[in-house]
């Protein structure tokens, strides 16, 4: 039987007129029989720093007083060989969408595929889970299987299997990649307001020895970046 991967899938700053010039997608994955192990071991650290284990872990929620905690699920996620994450960084300057014949959902969706992409293959069954956004509706996520499915010729859904719209409030993974994805964020938006997120944008820098401004390598596995500028700057590998 072929393997079956967990995709937990969150976004920053997607919206056209928000005022941000950054977008972040990001996705942290993992194998399926793999998904209850890592959230038990989430839970736990948050237990272990007297948090209970329903607590949400997010990026808006950091601050100095949780900072250890904060620290511990970042070294768990990069010692844990099971967990990976991929970010796509969008810079949204000079987006010229009616150039294209496109609208903002239809670039949105090929940011998503974008992000997808390098992940998804056909020797293995995939099952999307996202945050819940008051802006996504169902018709918003049908769409996104449907761009995923036939870009890949997977009319079947034989390899996109699954998207689905979640609570983060539940999802252990998925608040681990509302916390991956707001470092990153944080890092490409030029942010240094909070000396507890520097200090956690710091130990990933140290972790993956990347500045997370710039693309890693395509192969990298365990945390992966690509920087997209638009055919004005140029898209980056």
């Amino acid at each position: 039987m072929s393997q079956v991967f967990n995709l937990y899938c969150d976004e920053s700053c997607h919206l056209e007129n928000d005022h941000q010039p950054v977008m972040v997608l990001g996705t942290v994955w993992c194998l399926q029989d793999k998904a209850r192990e890592t959230a038990v071991r989430l839970r736990e650290i948050k237990t272990a720093h007297g948090l209970p284990p329903h607590f949400e872990l997010k990026w808006t929620k950091v601050s100095p007083a949780k900072l250890g905690f904060y620290m511990e699920v970042l070294n768990y996620f990069f010692d844990d060989d099971d967990l990976h994450f991929r970010a796509w960084v969008a810079h949204k300057a000079g987006l010229r969408h009616a150039d294209f014949g496109q609208t903002h959902d239809d670039w949105y969706y090929k940011m998503m595929f974008g992000l997808m992409e390098p992940l998804l293959t056909p020797e293995a069954r995939f099952r999307l889970y996202l945050d819940k956004k008051d802006t996504r509706g169902a018709r918003k996520v049908a769409k996104l299987h449907d761009v995923l499915c036939n870009n890949l010729y997977d009319f079947n859904r034989a390899i996109v299997e699954r998207v689905q719209v979640v609570e983060a409030d539940a999802v252990e993974q998925l608040q681990l990649a509302d916390l991956l994805l707001g470092a990153v964020g944080y890092a490409n938006r030029g942010l240094d307001r909070s000396a507890a997120k520097n200090a956690l944008v710091a130990r990933i820098k140290q972790r993956t020895g990347y500045g997370l401004t710039r693309p890693t390598l395509l192969r990298e596995s365990k945390f992966n970046l690509f920087i997209w500028r638009g055919r004005q700057g140029g898209a980056q590998a």
